[in-house]
């Protein structure tokens, strides 16, 4: 009886590890589905994103689905800054690493999209930029 009871713990700790690699995968679905067609993707922590057709759209994942947080058009773009996630208007230095955001400035007005990694977000900047020269 008390080797059963010892066993207990780790069949809760199975299910629980299962049930969350199922919601994963299930994210992971959506996120396909819904970059169909993007010239570039990302899904992380802090959300999903993609370009497409000149549009930048962003998401976050909330009870079983993608919801819209903002898009912004990449012709219209005039400054984009890498900014610290939680600390107000800092910018982030380049040995910075971990949660930040893209400043998207342009058209007469300001956009936030999240990233949970920084190198990322200097790549999605190079790309964004280069992007916007060509549509212009």
């Amino acid at each position: 009886m008390t080797h059963g009871l010892l066993w207990l713990p780790l069949l809760l700790v199975f299910v629980l590890l299962t049930a969350l690699g199922w919601l994963e995968r299930r994210r992971q679905r959506l996120f396909r589905d819904w970059a169909v067609g993007a010239e570039l993707a990302k899904l992380d922590g802090c959300g999903a994103a993609l370009l497409r057709d000149g549009q930048l759209i962003w998401s976050t994942f909330e009870a079983g689905q993608l919801k819209p947080q903002g898009d912004f058009q990449i012709s219209k773009l005039e400054l984009l800054e890498l900014m610290a996630l939680g600390s107000g208007d800092a910018p982030l230095t380049e040995e910075s690493q971990g949660s930040c955001r893209l400043r998207l400035v342009g058209n007469g007005e300001q956009k936030d999209v999240p990233f949970a990694d920084a190198e990322r977000a200097r790549r999605w900047m190079h790309d964004l930029m280069a992007r916007s020269r060509c549509e212009l």
